[in-house]
């Protein structure tokens, strides 16, 4: 890794700066085969004509946001 790389995510670590979605039961981070994290809202298979599948992040609002529960 160069000095100005980033460092790598962790595994099973939700991606950097998804924002409320970092905190909501509903979010599943997917992977792609490079390593590449993104979060998608599980929401979205009932009703995606109100959530979007992979949200742009950071997400600040939204209606369907329900905590997570450690």
């Amino acid at each position: 890794m160069a000095s100005g790389d980033p460092p790598e995510p962790s595994p099973g670590a939700p991606p950097p700066g998804a924002g409320l979605c970092d905190s909501c039961r509903h979010q599943q981070v997917v992977r792609n085969t490079r390593g590449s994290a993104f979060s998608l809202c599980r929401r979205s298979r009932d009703e995606p004509e109100r959530y979007p599948r992979y949200p742009r992040v950071p997400v600040l609002r939204c209606p369907g946001h329900e905590p997570l529960i450690r």
